[in-house]
């Protein structure tokens, strides 16, 4: 396919998402400029002069994340900011590491060995390759491609994780097997604040019923002060889990005003943030904040989200725990694949999805 026929936009999703190029398959191309359809409205690209360099968000040590010290800084930062960063986790380096290289890997092989991963080619519903955030419904795309996986929380010998690309599988069971644990402590310490004393089995499937890891690549962009690599929004998750490579390009919403703080990578670090669900269970208590991603002219970068959900069919709202002092409830109670599907029916648009659920 040329230069020219990509512009076209129905030709252009054929090629991407169709024919399974993705986003890398136009990096390729030498394009001097990216096609009309990846363009961002002027208000909505990254305004540099908004970028605050006086504030970043915390990187807390959770080597004692029993200590009661550090249990507070962990709400604090989900109070204020919805984002913070943790170290000395305990993951080994090397594991980190080498499932941001399993990313690389993926997107190093061929269009057609990727391509078996397209959703009617997935030899399993537990992974699938996609483009961009939600091409059939979004006015903009995004300069991205992902290998979407689904983990089985309840059993680490699930089956389907065997059908997974060779290439990156291992790596990637590898890291959830560590990332899980702290997952676990880390809602233990956000719902122990909101006075819930264990997540029990119902609990479980309502915070986190699937664990959701993508391996995402945003390849070298020739003009990434047009488009984005994910336009501004916030997550549907309870929390969100994100390993970032070297690069750089994550920016978060200050906790007042329009500004946008860069989140540096810090080698072995987590960044971790809070998503709607725990906003909406918390009645507010905790802040989902917008973020977005900014892609690079010059080096793809990967990372590496896990987005810790609950059961499609959860049901979830304010918690009884929040409300017992008789607080008004600010949300209704959904279904989180209502919530889901209607996150993914539209474009990224900041902070809009949770109105689905406000009374």
């Amino acid at each position: 396919m040329s230069i020219a026929e990509v512009s076209e936009a129905s030709d252009l999703i054929d090629f991407l998402v169709n024919k399974g190029n993705g986003v890398k398959g136009l990096s390729q191309m030498g394009l001097q400029i990216v096609p009309q359809k990846f363009i961002q409205p002027h208000e909505e690209r990254l305004d540099f002069t908004q970028i605050t360099s006086s504030e970043s968000i915390p990187i807390l040590d959770f080597s004692n994340f029993d200590d009661p010290k550090v249990a507070e800084s962990i709400c604090d930062a989900a109070e204020k900011w919805g984002f913070f960063q943790i170290v000395n986790h305990g993951i080994p380096i090397e594991v980190l590491e080498n499932v941001i290289e399993a990313g690389h890997k993926f997107f190093g092989l061929s269009v057609d060995e990727r391509r078996k991963y397209l959703k009617e080619n997935s030899p399993t519903h537990t992974v699938e390759l996609k483009t961009s955030f939600s091409p059939f419904a979004e006015k903009v795309l995004e300069w991205k491609d992902y290998l979407f996986h689904i983990y089985d929380c309840g059993d680490d010998d699930d089956e389907s994780s065997k059908l997974w690309p060779a290439v990156s599988k291992d790596q990637v069971l590898e890291y959830m097997k560590w990332a899980k644990p702290i997952i676990v402590k880390l809602l233990k310490v956000l719902l122990e604040k909101l006075n819930v004393k264990q997540i029990d089995e119902p609990m479980k499937s309502v915070v986190m019923g699937t664990l959701i890891v993508n391996l995402i690549h945003y390849p070298v962009c020739p003009n990434p002060e047009l488009t984005a690599g994910a336009g501004r929004h916030a997550d549907v998750s309870s929390i969100t889990m994100l390993l970032q490579d070297d690069v750089g390009g994550l920016y978060v919403r200050e906790p007042k005003g329009d500004g946008w703080i860069h989140v540096p990578p810090v080698k072995g670090a987590l960044v971790i943030n809070i998503g709607d669900v725990l906003q909406i269970m918390s009645n507010d208590r905790y802040k989902s904040v917008e973020h977005r991603v900014f892609v690079n002219a010059s080096r793809n970068r990967v990372s590496v989200p896990i987005f810790v959900n609950p059961a499609p069919d959860a049901v979830f709202g304010p918690l009884t725990q929040v409300l017992e002092n008789g607080e008004k409830p600010l949300y209704k109670h959904v279904v989180y694949s209502d919530y889901f599907n209607y996150f993914f029916s539209k474009g990224h648009e900041g902070k809009q999805t949770i109105e689905f659920a406000k009374l």
